[in-house]
């Protein structure tokens, strides 16, 4: 049997906003995530998470910030993408592990919903998708608030 394993990193600063989009839900905040889509951190470290396994490069080789068409675009796109890829690859993903890096807003009461939503986009059950959150006790970027950071991992099985 092979197995991958791959992971992803995602970062976006604060800018003005009444809410954060994190691993697909509407998280309400007095900011919001500046980037050239819709600034999910969550669910572009878990995409690039899948794309690093099948050793396809990031979401900026399959959908480049410089085309205009991505502008405000919803990360479910990628994902969708990075899934579908996996399994043109012949692959079936096993799991999901996002981490939202944090100090505000917080995230456990929203957690739920993110693993839901992320399981219907992937297509798996949300027992194999883990959305969890953790600060960095007040240092470096994400300590200063002055962004949001995220870590994932995913493992494909050939199918």
């Amino acid at each position: 049997m092979e197995i991958r394993l791959g992971n992803g990193f995602d970062v976006h600063r604060f800018c003005e906003g009444d809410h954060v989009t994190l691993c697909g839900i509407d998280v309400p905040h007095e900011r919001g995530l500046l980037g050239h889509s819709d600034a999910d951190v969550g669910m572009h470290a878990a995409t690039d998470a899948i794309y690093g396994a099948l050793a396809e490069g990031d979401i900026g080789q399959h959908f480049p910030p410089s085309d205009p068409q991505w502008k405000g675009a919803a990360s479910h796109i990628f994902l969708e993408h990075a899934v579908k890829l996996a399994a043109e690859r012949g692959f079936a993903i096993a799991n999901i592990d996002v981490t939202l890096i944090c100090e505000r807003p917080k995230i456990g009461p929203h957690a739920p919903a993110m693993r839901s939503e992320m399981a219907r986009i992937t297509g798996l059950d949300p027992m194999r998708v883990s959305v969890k959150a953790t600060t960095s006790e007040q240092l470096g970027f994400t300590g200063r608030e002055e962004g949001i950071a995220a870590i994932a991992t995913a493992a494909l099985v050939a199918s």
